[in-house]
């Protein structure tokens, strides 16, 4: 579990502010197909299914669940990174799945993306400088390469890195320094919202709270909205204002972060917050660890009804019939079960 600031103890308050992003019905399907020359469509995985939340601006919505589930083709698929089967992406009131060329392009510079691979994410033949201005470049910002220079050594000092560090090449860092140059490259040109698909997931214990302090500061600093993807909860819940479980596609609860730790409704996310870690040994020994039975059905043959109804032990007749709509129970929380 990552050691975080003193104030990790508290989860973060919801900020009180215009909605930023709105996702409805997000669907993205992969086509499974057969044959070489006449190809011909047998099946698809269903990746993300009738997914709808929204983010608000300046606050982090954690999206959490078991690897597989969707997490991360949710935040690929709202950038238009993949183009979705169906569903709606509003982005500062502008709908994205219909938008394309210099449109989409433009829309890029307000939505960026941490990836979760360091060693990956960044090109081992360009220089660092050259990585953190590629943005710049791209969408022709800066007028000339002395001021792109001094932005770019900037941007590195802004988030703890030497901006002497310009003309190094990637394999020369460390994972944790690598994530910074990316951190910096998704800043480049002043996003609004950043999806970060879990960015510390490759980085030793000892540096993954550093990063995170880091992006809680720049979104102090800079007012930036956050899709924080991770499966580590106990990260989630420091950071984020509200979270969000996703299960097979599917989205089956969301409510702020304190509620949700305080009151889970649905099954699978009372199961995942019993596998926390607690560092109080006699609230730990009270505490009832709760093993899920079997394992995740696959995408491409999903069980019926409720995706969840195969390991879940309040699963009845209804469960196995009709898939339970995501619904909100209190102010605030949503969740989709039938046994609620």
């Amino acid at each position: 579990m990552v050691s975080v600031a003193p104030q990790a103890t508290a989860a973060k308050a919801a900020p009180k502010s215009e909605v930023i992003l709105k996702v409805r019905n997000l669907k993205k399907h992969f086509p499974i197909t057969s044959g070489i020359i006449l190809q011909r469509q047998v099946g698809a995985v269903k990746a993300v299914d009738d997914v709808s939340f929204d983010v608000y601006k300046g606050e982090t919505l954690g999206l959490v669940g078991e690897s597989g589930c969707g997490k991360s083709t949710t935040g690929r698929t709202i950038l238009q990174l993949y183009r979705p089967t169906s569903g709606s992406v509003v982005f500062e009131n502008q709908e994205l799945t219909t938008m394309g060329g210099e449109d989409l392009r433009r829309m890029r510079r307000r939505m960026q993306m941490i990836f979760q691979d360091p060693f990956a994410s960044l090109n081992p033949r360009m220089s660092v400088g050259r990585i953190v201005s590629e943005p710049l470049r791209i969408h022709k910002v800066m007028n000339n390469r002395k001021e792109e220079q001094e932005y770019v050594e900037n941007l590195l000092e802004r988030v703890g890195l030497n901006p002497y560090y310009v003309n190094r090449y990637p394999h020369e860092f460390s994972g944790g320094q690598r994530q910074r140059i990316g951190v910096a490259r998704a800043l480049a040109l002043n996003p609004t919202f950043i999806v970060a698909d879990e960015p510390i997931s490759a980085l030793d214990v000892s540096i993954q709270a550093q990063i995170i302090n880091m992006l809680e500061d720049l979104q102090k600093k800079l007012g930036l909205a956050y899709l924080f993807i991770a499966h580590d909860l106990a990260v989630v819940k420091h950071i984020s204002n509200r979270i969000a479980v996703m299960y097979l596609g599917k989205m089956v609860e969301l409510a702020s972060s304190s509620e949700l730790h305080r009151h889970p409704l649905h099954p699978y996310t009372i199961s995942l917050l019993s596998a926390v870690p607690i560092p109080d040994p006699d609230r730990a020994r009270a505490s009832r660890r709760i093993v899920l039975g079997g394992d995740i059905p696959s995408p491409l043959n999903v069980p019926s009804g409720c995706p969840f109804r195969t390991r879940c032990s309040r699963a009845t007749s209804i469960c196995a019939e009709i898939n339970p709509e995501f619904v909100e129970v209190e102010k605030g929380h949503f969740a989709a079960c039938h046994h609620i």
